[in-house]
C-alpha cells in the first residue's frame, strides 16, 4: 500500500509539475513568463516566414515556402469572402495572423511533455509550459483583442446613436430597454468567454492526455502517443480554424446595420 501512496503521490506531482506555469507577481499582476516568452516566440516565427516567402517570390516557378504561403493566404482569403459582409482592409491579415498564430500556439503541444521542461531544467527553470493555448491568460487576452475590435467596428460602423439603439431598444422595442440591455450584454460578453474557453478547453484537454500517455509503462507510450498525435493534429487544426471563422463573423455582425 505504501508503494502504491508513494506512486500516487509521484504521478501527481508530475502532472501538477507539468501543468504549473513559470510565473513572476502575485495575484491579478502574476505575469505567466513561459507563455508570453512562447507566444512572442512563434508570433515572430509567423511573421519571419510569411515576410521571408514574400520577399523571395517570383513569377516562375515557385518555391515550397512560396507555395505554401500562397496557399494560406487564398484559404483564409475565401474564408473571409464566404463570412464576412462588409468592407474593412483589417479583417483579411487579421483572420490570417489569428488562425496561423493559434495553430503554432496548438502546435507546441505536440513536442513531447517532457523535452522542453527537462531543457529548462538544466537552464534553471524550474516550470516551463510550452503551449499557450493552455493558458487561459492566453486564451482570454486573444479573445478581448477581438472583442474590443467587436466594439470599436459596432461603434464606427453604427455611430455611437446607432450602437446604443442596437443596445436599449432591440429585440423588444422601447418598452423593454432595461431587459433589452440584459439581453444584449450577455450576447455580447459571452462572444470572448466562448472563444476563450473553447480554445483553453479543449488544448488543455489535450495537454492532459499527453500528460497521462507519459506517465504509463514505456512500452504502452508509443502505442497510444502515436494515435492520439495524430488525432490531435486535427484538433489543433479545427481550434485554430474555428476561432478565426468566429472572429470574422462577428466582425461581420458588427458590420451590420439593423
Amino acid at each position: 500500500m505504501a508503494t502504491e501512496a508513494h506512486a500516487a503521490e509521484g504521478a501527481t506531482g508530475y502532472i501538477i509539475h507539468h501543468l504549473t506555469p513559470l510565473s513572476v507577481g502575485s495575484g491579478f499582476w502574476t505575469l505567466h513568463l513561459d507563455t508570453l516568452f512562447f507566444s512572442a516566440l512563434l508570433g515572430g516565427l509567423f511573421i519571419w516566414f510569411f515576410k521571408s516567402a514574400a520577399d523571395k517570390a517570383t513569377a516562375g516557378v515557385p518555391g515550397l515556402a512560396q507555395n505554401f504561403v500562397e496557399m494560406m493566404i487564398e484559404f483564409v482569403d475565401t474564408q473571409v469572402k464566404d463570412s464576412f459582409h462588409g468592407t474593412s482592409k483589417l479583417i483579411a491579415p487579421l483572420a490570417l495572423t489569428i488562425f496561423c498564430w493559434v495553430f503554432l500556439w496548438n502546435f507546441m503541444d505536440l513536442f513531447p511533455v517532457d523535452i522542453l521542461p527537462s531543457i529548462g531544467a538544466v537552464m534553471g527553470i524550474p516550470y516551463l509550459r510550452s503551449v499557450p493555448s493552455t493558458d487561459l491568460n492566453a486564451t482570454f487576452a486573444m479573445s478581448i483583442s477581438v472583442f474590443a475590435l467587436i466594439i470599436f467596428y459596432s461603434i464606427k460602423i453604427k455611430g455611437p446613436i446607432g450602437f446604443a439603439k442596437e443596445l436599449l431598444l432591440q429585440p423588444f422595442g422601447p418598452w423593454f430597454m432595461p431587459f433589452n440591455l440584459l439581453l444584449k450584454l450577455v450576447e455580447e460578453i459571452a462572444k470572448p468567454i466562448s472563444l476563450a474557453l473553447r480554445l483553453f478547453g479543449n488544448l488543455y484537454a489535450g495537454e492532459l492526455i499527453f500528460i497521462l500517455i507519459a506517465l504509463l509503462p514505456s512500452y504502452l507510450q508509443p502505442l497510444l502517443s502515436f494515435p492520439w498525435a495524430i488525432f490531435h493534429i486535427l484538433i489543433i487544426t479545427l481550434q485554430a480554424f474555428i476561432f478565426m471563422v468566429l472572429t470574422v463573423v462577428y466582425l461581420s455582425m458588427a458590420h451590420e446595420h439593423h
